[in-house]
């Protein structure tokens, strides 16, 4: 996806209507259903880390299409569209909003089970994932949805948001395993942001450094990174605010630290992968690494890709009309062979029809 830019999702309050809700789920059964049968299983995990077809989908079911409430009333919908056709499909919801985000490696694991498939892969990388985006990547988005999508092969996609409640905006990130080469190096399918900005970018290309240094710091005694930083009265940090070393809880720092020394952790990855390194510890680490070794971390905001709904006036940029046009013929194929009922399709074709008009 070469494109880079803006996306406005902003935070909106309550629910998908019930009536709502209950034709958007099996609307999007009978659309994931003829892809998969189509275009095969992987071809669905492809077209949901894909900003533009996500959005486009969610356009389709009838939800608001610039509202952060999209990501996960879709994913809602899908999960439990999939909750019976899934075994037999071959593909699997896992987590949701919220306190259902928490559960997503409890329901792998079941998931798993009934497929006598080893459970630890992919409950990793849901777990990885999720730390990514709240502690290796500090761009001011909390994660409070977390949708882990696979299949009875292994493959898998993630669709997770964040939210900040000081600007009321909502931050997508995608990931997909196929195209996968690294947790901690340029992961990301997609980023979908409000804006973007400075942000403390532990995964970024550029942060190879700073990473190396932090995995050999995590293995020193916690006294070297703890004695470093107190050397500095204040540090400056990204969005230019002022870091003192009083922010940083040396009780609780060094707790941490005296875990990761006993666990002496190979790389980077493997250090993000320890329960209590989050984001405070990463960021110490990183200004350590920067006050010991010269190593400096990325302040590159992730959020590169971008979707719109339109961009008749070229903003943000003029319309991909390649991706519009592919997203609408799959969806367009995938409606008319729809199981629904006719109602229910016809909004969709007049939703989709409107939806390409804009683009």
């Amino acid at each position: 996806m070469p494109r880079t830019g803006l996306a406005h999702l902003p935070l909106h309050g309550g629910k998908a209507p019930p009536y709502l809700f209950a034709r958007m789920v099996p609307l999007a059964r009978e659309i994931v259903i003829f892809v998969a049968r189509e275009f095969g299983r992987d071809e669905v995990l492809r077209r949901l880390s894909d900003p533009f077809w996500f959005q486009a989908f969610g356009c389709v079911l009838g939800f608001d299409w610039h509202s952060s409430g999209l990501t996960t009333t879709v994913c809602g919908a899908l999960k439990e569209g999939l909750r019976d056709a899934g075994r037999e499909l071959g593909i699997h919801v896992a987590g949701g909003k919220g306190a259902t985000s928490r559960k997503a490696p409890a329901e792998i694991t079941a998931a798993c089970e009934r497929l006598g498939r080893a459970p630890q892969p992919l409950v990793h990388a849901s777990r990885l994932c999720a730390k990514v985006d709240n502690s290796a990547v500090q761009d001011g988005y909390q994660i409070y949805h977390h949708a882990f999508v696979f299949t009875s092969e292994g493959r898998w996609c993630i669709v997770q948001q964040g939210m900040n409640e000081e600007t009321a905006m909502a931050r997508r990130y995608h990931w997909l395993s196929e195209s996968l080469q690294s947790y901690v190096n340029e992961p990301h399918a997609a980023v979908c942001c409000d804006a973007t900005a400075p942000a403390l970018n532990l995964v970024a290309a550029e942060s190879d450094g700073v990473r190396a240094a932090s995995a050999i710091l995590a293995r020193e005694r916690p006294e070297v990174t703890l004695e470093a930083l107190g050397h500095l009265p204040s540090l400056e940090m990204p969005r230019r605010h002022e870091i003192a070393a009083a922010d940083i809880n040396p009780e609780y720092l060094r707790k941490v630290l005296l875990r990761t020394y006993e666990r002496a952790p190979a790389d980077f990855e493997s250090l993000l992968a320890i329960e209590g390194v989050g984001a405070k510890t990463l960021r110490a680490l990183a200004l350590t690494s920067e006050l010991i070794y010269g190593e400096r971390a990325s302040v590159r905001d992730p959020a590169r890709f971008s979707f719109a709904h339109g961009g008749k006036d070229g903003t943000p940029f003029p319309v991909d009309r390649e991706t519009y046009d592919r997203t609408i013929a799959v969806l367009h194929d995938a409606l008319n062979r729809a199981h629904v009922g006719r109602n229910e399709k016809v909004h969709a074709f007049r939703r989709l029809a409107r939806w390409q008009q804009a683009a």
